[in-house]
């Protein structure tokens, strides 16, 4: 095992050469790989300047935002900048038909009007480092994968429990290149952050679902939070003694713009992509994912939106599952459409062809790496279909699916608590997360909304998923109704426990176990408990112990692929760890004949200007500001930047990254991907991949002439 970690990193320390522009690249390692090629470009700093644990540097200033998000702070009284839709869920909560922040945007002018956030909080890296040896320590080449994984988990726990005894610090560690190479990372996170200004959605959310993923864009995709500490400067929950926090670093904010051709930065937490599958994988998602997920997220939406337009409450209750439902639906789109155009399914069959070819050049290679590919074969026969059926199940009966069967499940640990005979100690405290849970839940419920979305489901599930793969209990309530669900649906949501905020709070408040069996009696519980049992006993076993194989056979087929690799250096897929991507700013060419420029304008706004539609109706002040062309410092030739286009290397996870320029100075803030590259998670096209991000003047000029809360920009360091 020692010898495959030498191997290993003998080829990443000679690899010289790295794909285009492509790539997620470890700050650690930076210096070793990347900042000559960075330099080259145009980056005028050192890799000490980005990653540091002997002085301040810029990862000090990078965070991982609310669990999802990136986020980076723009003064030393800890304000920081991250999406709208980052922080779109928390404005959300703050807001009610009285004081609609979503509509209006929120805007505090003291720190005395900054709104806390309950639960919300931000981590900074501390430091990494690298602990191949010390996960690998024990690991014989012989050992089964049950051995190998008994020793590594060992290992990991103990290295973990070492960097964060004693201090206010958390650590884990992650596995790279498919678990050939491991990283510690040890983390600080604040727990007091609080909404200090957000532009109403009609800026922030411009453009809404219909513009998501495309390019040209004019959205205002930013809202600002501020970290509070205790007066050591240390994490603290929250507390009206709290103060702003003081950070070792924070990002200086370039007036100059950005012109074709200019280096470009982002640095942030990627959640995960996949570059390294093989073709069996891409046929997976695009002949039985894909299609099938594509109907059923649509069908959501279009209920969801119908419902939204006709009711102000309801869109508040659903803009935010909206858009989250709405953003992998449309990502799935864009990632079928992008693949098939470029042709990714024959891509992976010409490489792997020529790696086969390779592997069977040399008896030790084919004896190592000839059962790869056809194993891969027999393995995803299998995936497909386990894949299909629990993405499936969940999405329509499952956790993912109809809300009011999600809160039925809520409630299984209780029927099974009773049935138990559990002490009153372990019923109290099953009791306790129910009401906790029953207050937050029916705030964003919508009886009526989530009726038509159970009929809707239970046709879809009925139609698409093979009899042998339905729950029996919904086979019982297809038969009782002849399959039509409109006929059972009113009844079963007028009488549920589940579907009324009271009915169920004053279940759980007055809870009786003699009771347990009106639970049981109900159809929504019948379902919920019966996914549950499917999931769990004809499912995700063979789901699970298919995911093991292709896993373990990952490790050796990313080996396998670095030693063919020879004198190029591959990037460690993303796996929501703090990472460097570096391009330039560029336009690109979507179609024949046809060519975008790398930056929108204000301009494009009025001319998307639309009172009739939600998303596109422009707010009168920005109206305002446009026609007198009050754009202040933050105007470049007469007009009022908005957006623009590089070719970082970014997915999901990035989104309220810092875009950096030369000089290390924040120019933008990450939001999105263009649609045509939108299919980077698995193939990075460098003619097409673009990631999307709001030029930090059009946030300025909007924190500063539109919401009048200019005094924000005097704890900033602009540079003009």
């Amino acid at each position: 095992m020692k010898k495959l970690f030498i191997v290993l990193t003998i080829l990443l320390l000679t690899a010289p050469f790295a794909r285009s522009d492509e790539g997620m690249w470890i700050p650690l390692l930076i210096e070793k790989f990347n900042i000559e090629i960075m330099q080259e470009k145009g980056f005028k700093l050192t890799a000490e300047d980005i990653y540091s644990v002997n002085q301040a540097c810029m990862k000090d200033g990078v965070m991982i935002f609310g669990g999802g998000c990136t986020a980076e702070l723009i003064s030393p009284e800890g304000l920081l900048i991250t999406n709208h839709h980052c922080g779109y869920g928390r404005i959300q909560a703050h807001s009610s038909l009285e004081h609609d922040y979503l509509t209006d945007g929120f805007w505090a002018m003291s720190r005395e009007e900054e709104l806390p956030n309950p639960g919300l909080t931000v981590t900074f890296l501390k430091y990494m480092e690298d602990v191949t040896d010390r996960v690998l320590k024990g690991v014989k080449k012989k050992m089964s994968e049950k051995e190998r994984n008994e020793i590594i988990e060992a290992n990991i726990s103990e290295i973990v429990a070492g960097a964060s005894e004693g201090n206010n610090y958390s650590a884990f560690v992650r596995p790279f290149y498919m678990g050939n190479q491991f990283f510690l990372f040890v983390n600080e996170t604040y727990r007091d952050v609080r909404l200090v200004g957000a532009p109403p959605s009609a800026i922030g959310k411009f453009g809404g679902d219909t513009d998501n993923w495309m390019w040209p864009r004019h959205t205002g995709d930013f809202s600002l939070f501020r970290i509070y500490a205790d007066k050591n400067n240390r994490p603290a929950d929250y507390s009206e003694e709290n103060v702003a926090y003081k950070p070792g670093f924070h990002f200086p904010i370039s007036l100059k713009g950005v012109a074709e051709g200019d280096f470009t930065m982002v640095f942030g937490y990627p959640g995960g992509t996949s570059q390294y599958v093989p073709s069996y994988h891409i046929s997976m998602l695009l002949d039985y994912v894909y299609p099938s997920m594509i109907e059923l997220r649509g069908t959501k939406l279009d209920i969801i939106k119908k419902d939204m337009d006709a009711d102000p409450a309801v869109r508040i209750q659903y803009s935010s599952k909206a858009a989250g439902i709405s953003n992998s639906w449309k990502r799935w789109i864009g990632e079928k459409t992008g693949m098939e155009r470029l042709e990714t399914i024959n891509k992976k069959k010409e490489f792997e062809k020529e790696f086969s070819a390779w592997v069977k050049d040399k008896r030790r290679r084919d004896r190592a790496y000839g059962h790869i590919l056809p194993t891969y074969r027999t393995l995803y026969d299998k995936m497909q279909e386990y894949y299909l059926v629990n993405s499936y199940t969940s999405e329509t009966l499952g956790r993912s699916g109809v809300e009011a069967i999600t809160m039925a499940a809520s409630f299984i640990p209780l029927v099974e608590a009773v049935h138990n005979e559990a002490d009153d100690d372990e019923i109290k405290a099953i009791l306790e997360r129910l009401s906790s849970r029953i207050s937050n839940f029916y705030r964003n419920y919508n009886r009526s909304t989530d009726e038509k979305l159970f009929i809707a489901m239970m046709e879809l599930y009925g139609n698409n998923l093979d009899h042998k793969w339905q729950i029996p209990e919904y086979r019982d309530l297809y038969r009782s109704c002849n399959g039509d669900f409109r006929f059972m649906a009113e009844d079963i949501y007028r009488q549920s426990v589940f579907t009324n905020h009271e009915k169920a709070a004053q279940f759980v408040s007055a809870f009786d176990s003699r009771l347990i069996s009106e639970l049981e009696a109900d159809p929504l519980f019948i379902l919920a408990r019966g996914v549950n049992a499917f999931l769990n006993e004809r499912v995700r076993p063979g789901y699970m112990e298919v995911s093991r194989e292709i896993a373990n056979l990952d490790r050796l087929y990313m080996k396998a692929q670095i030693e063919f690799a020879d004198d190029e250096l591959l990037w460690p897929d993303a796996n929501f760890t703090l990472r460097v991507a570096y391009g330039e700013v560029g336009g690109y060419e979507p179609g024949d004949g046809v060519y975008y420029t790398h930056y929108t304008t204000l301009e494009g706004i009025i001319e998307k200007d639309n009172p009739e539609i939600y998303d596109y109706d422009v707010p009168d002040r920005l109206k305002e500001l446009y026609y007198e062309k009050d754009y202040g410092r933050y105007a470049q030739d007469g007009k009022m930047p908005v957006c623009f286009i590089a070719d970082n290397h970014t997915t999901g996870g990035n989104s309220g990254s810092p875009v950096i320029n030369a000089e290390g100075h924040l120019i933008g803030v990450n939001f999105d991907r263009a649609w045509e590259g939108v299919m980077s998670d698995l193939m990075f096209n460098p003619e097409q991949s673009r990631n999307i991000s709001l030029d930090i003047r059009y946030a300025l000029f909007l924190i500063d002439k539109f919401a009048g809360a200019g005094y924000l920009l005097e704890e900033m360091t602009i540079v003009e």
